[in-house]
């Protein structure tokens, strides 16, 4: 063969090992980029998102509850994703599992995602200061939800219920089914570590101290609150004494110990007919099961809050007298239209302001409904808050 036409051959060659070379490439690099799903997950069986479909030139807004371990905050969880979803807000919710440490992660971990807004539910008020304070120093709007986070100036709004209205719905309960005088009154409070617990407090007390010092009910676990009695307002540092002997720490566990120990400690003639202002559902049905248990308690006058669905079947039941529904449907809402209002440059609205110990912070609180059996199917049932599926015998 001429060596003109060995030339023209191995080009060739060339450029047949140059194609294959090239085609190669291009189908490994389409095998690993996109490879074909075994299967596609049922949608019945995948979890409940938690972040929404991002709205186009809207922030991140990062939203940090609690606990999962308490029926209140599941149910704020699906109330935000239904209000943020409805919103076209792109969010994240993140849990804090009882732990101030991982609050302060959680929030770092949503201010490096590039979160605008932190709707923020402390677990402890004091601590929380620190994680405000962070976000501040990151340009992030920062929202106090439910909780007042205190001793930072650093908190932009503050989104809750009406709390001092809590305490005094379940103060009035308990004053309006008072008979004669001498009734023997238990007092349990919410974690020291709360703010709102000594809101809570402080509206029941100013509803019960008057009754209190003209002899209606005579306080039986509180020698801090016996001492007071007849002081209708009471200071801070009074307030943490009393709670310091009545504190559940919202916790149902600690929450029976204490009402254990309570009953321990009382003679027979310090029971009877009894009225126990308890803070919330969960505590609530924990004290209300330990006092049906002693044999020389004859009847009792229960309060509570958050119309968790267990604490509704109680009330039905008569195990538990009252609770105090706030609508998580109202307060997820308005969480919501504040962050978009942060996220457009504006202010939500105000209609009051709440001390943190460290500034006036601007809010708009909610309203509370009392719920008794006497309105628990119109309050809770056919508002739609709970589905009567749920609930045996409603009347």
């Amino acid at each position: 063969m001429n060596p003109r036409n060995n030339r023209l051959l191995f080009a060739l060659f060339a450029v047949l090992i140059s194609v294959s070379m090239v085609l190669t490439a291009c189908s490994g690099a389409a095998t690993t980029a996109a490879p074909a799903p075994t299967s596609a997950p049922a949608a019945t069986t995948a979890p409940a998102a938690t972040t929404a479909p991002a709205a186009s030139g809207k922030g991140l807004v990062g939203i940090v509850l609690p606990t999962k371990n308490e029926p209140r905050w599941i149910q704020d969880q699906a109330r935000f994703q239904a209000a943020y979803a409805k919103a076209g807000l792109n969010a994240e919710i993140l849990f804090s599992e009882g732990s101030s440490a991982t609050e302060k992660a959680n929030v770092e971990s949503l201010i490096a995602k590039g979160a605008k807004v932190i709707i923020l539910c402390p677990q402890d008020a004091a601590a929380a200061a620190a994680t405000a304070d962070a976000a501040r120093a990151a340009g992030v709007k920062v929202i106090s939800y439910d909780r007042l986070i205190t001793n930072t100036d650093a908190v932009d709004y503050y989104v809750t219920f009406d709390s001092m209205a809590v305490g005094a719905a379940q103060a009035k309960y308990l004053v309006d089914n008072a008979k004669g005088t001498g009734n023997p009154l238990y007092l349990y409070t919410g974690a020291a570590s709360d703010n709102n617990a000594f809101l809570f407090f402080e509206g029941a007390w100013e509803v019960l101290q008057p009754k209190i010092a003209d002899g209606t009910f005579v306080i039986k676990n509180s020698s801090e609150a016996v001492g007071l009695k007849d002081k209708p307002k009471l200071t801070r540092d009074e307030e943490a004494k009393i709670i310091g002997q009545t504190t559940t720490d919202w916790k149902f566990d600690t929450a029976k110990n204490l009402a254990e120990s309570n009953l321990t400690a009382a003679a027979k003639t310090d029971k009877g007919n009894v009225y126990i202002l308890a803070p919330n559902d969960g505590t609530s049905r924990s004290i209300a099961d330990t006092f049906a248990a002693d044999k020389d308690v004859t009847k009792y006058y229960i309060t509570g809050q958050d119309a968790e669905e267990a604490s509704v079947q109680y009330i039905i039941d008569g195990k538990q007298s009252m609770t105090v529904l706030k609508d998580t449907r109202t307060l997820t809402s308005d969480a919501i239209a504040a962050a978009i209002a942060f996220l457009a440059g504006s202010t939500p609205p105000k209609t009051t302001t709440y001390n943190n110990l460290k500034i006036d912070v601007p809010a708009k609180p909610s309203e509370v409904v009392t719920v008794t059996k006497d309105n628990v199917k119109a309050a809770i049932i056919d508002s739609g808050y709970w589905p009567a599926a749920d609930f045996k015998n409603v009347p």
